[in-house]
């Protein structure tokens, strides 16, 4: 975490980090002192003011400082007064961490270290509960640093039982309880769709369950699923080309939302909440499971394979109809589902699918609040069609063989395990890197972890 100092005036040996609206990036020594000087955009929004910040880090990195100061009232200044004092330091405290963090745990450190900023100086006045509310959203931001680690980890160093130790090391002083089931317990309870997965891998599936009792006794929990892809190969479809780069972050889904019911607990949010991670490898090899193969899922409903590569939604087909026995006021599923997502959106926002408008409209502004933007797209009744089987119930791509609509007849999929539960399916594939223009560093985004958290406080 970086060190907050808070000053009347400004301490002498540091560089004030100056937002003009005019001035390109600009670096002035002044005696002993210096000011760095950033443009900052027209008509500054909540968007915009994300964007800000972080890019004040970045370049103070660039320039290889390690302490810097802010006044905070010239910054505040710019932005629309609709952004109280409140929120935008916890945006502040949040994107200073989050423009901070680098993915370097596999790579030789230089003499001189690693560029970071150690130190932040606050200027001016700054009220306890700002003060509080920075050091809150520096917190956020940690967590969604974890998130992005664990993500950017290889999958040979990220397989099923050692996402399983980072859960457990994320929740140690937590009050949060964790159960894990494996093959044996798998079987028992007759998960074939995360089983048949799993078949062609020597790590074992583990299906990692967290409950977090925040709430009073009588409330029924939020249940956040996610996938836990730790590799995929794309299995006996196989991936070819380049295309398999980038699938150790096939597990994002189920990091986000490990990191955020930890977050959760560490914020003593009082919310009852469940974490539901299916994590599996999914592998070519003698044992695998094929195209054509029907797998029976834990819901009794037979999934009929016709491509290996969309196993995202079998394993989910399973944690859907474990989350019942929850009895759940809210279910929430977060994959890297499909590149078609990726295709209609672009990379700027994650796609959202849901029976209600309700929870659309929730989520859309949710994720406005929170940085991790959300926009919806359709599962009307007749896309149903598309995901009957013909020798099991449902299929796990289309079954007219038909290349449009891919990210739809996911969450269509998906919606045959959920019917009956309040439900939103998140295909965050759009957003599992981040882009030049986020001003992070390269690798896993981290969403959306900023926003389960808004949401588990908000529903």
């Amino acid at each position: 975490m970086i060190k907050i100092i808070y000053a009347k005036v400004p301490p002498k040996n540091i560089t004030i980090i100056q937002f003009h609206k005019d001035k390109e990036i600009k670096f002035v020594e002044k005696g002993k002192s210096s000011e760095l000087y950033i443009k900052a955009p027209k008509n500054i929004d909540r968007r915009k003011l994300i964007v800000l910040i972080r890019k004040a880090i970045r370049v103070a990195k660039e320039q290889k400082l390690k302490k810097i100061a802010f006044n905070f009232s010239a910054l505040k200044a710019l932005i629309p007064k609709k952004i109280t004092n409140e929120e935008f330091a916890s945006i502040f405290g949040q994107n200073i961490e989050m423009a901070n963090f680098e993915f370097t745990e596999f790579r030789t450190r230089p003499k001189e270290g690693w560029p970071s900023i150690t130190e932040i100086t606050i200027i001016g006045s700054v009220s306890a509960k700002t003060k509080t509310l920075l050091k809150r959203g520096q917190t956020i931001g940690i967590y969604v640093n974890h998130c992005r680690r664990i993500s950017n980890t290889p999958g040979g160093d990220m397989t099923p039982k050692m996402m399983v130790s980072e859960a457990k090391k994320l929740t140690k002083d937590a009050k949060i309880k964790m159960t894990i089931l494996g093959r044996k317990e798998l079987k028992k309870l007759k998960a074939g769709a995360i089983l048949g997965v799993a078949q062609g891998s020597r790590e074992e599936p583990q299906f990692i369950v967290m409950e977090y009792k925040g709430g009073s006794v009588k409330e029924k929990p939020i249940v956040l699923v996610g996938k836990g892809v730790t590799f995929d190969t794309g299995g006996i479809n196989i991936k070819t080309g380049d295309s398999a780069l980038g699938m150790h972050m096939d597990m994002s889904g189920g990091a986000a939302v490990i990191c955020a019911i930890a977050l959760a607990s560490k914020l003593k949010i009082k919310k009852n909440i469940v974490a539901l991670v299916p994590a599996v490898e999914n592998m070519p090899g003698g044992a695998a499971y094929r195209p054509g193969d029907v797998l029976r899922s834990m819901s009794g409903k037979t999934i009929e394979v016709r491509n290996t590569d969309a196993e995202g939604r079998v394993i989910l087909a399973d944690a859907l109809t474990y989350a019942r026995k929850y009895k759940p006021r809210l279910v929430v599923d977060v994959a890297t589902l499909t590149g078609s997502a990726l295709a209609a959106l672009g990379e700027r926002a994650n796609a959202i699918m849901t029976k209600s408008k309700k929870l659309q409209d929730l989520f859309v502004h949710l994720g406005e609040e929170s940085g991790d933007y959300m926009w919806p797209l359709p599962l009307w009744e007749e896309y149903e069609e598309e995901v009957k089987g013909i020798r099991g119930d449902v299929t796990n791509t289309n079954n007219k063989n038909s290349r449009y609509g891919g990210a739809i007849n996911g969450g269509i999929f998906l919606h045959e395990f959920a019917k009956g539960m309040p439900w939103v399916h998140i295909d965050m594939a759009p957003r599992m890197e981040s882009i030049p223009s986020d001003n992070l560093a390269p690798g896993a985004a981290g969403e959306p972890v900023r926003f389960l958290l808004k949401l588990v406080e908000a529903f």
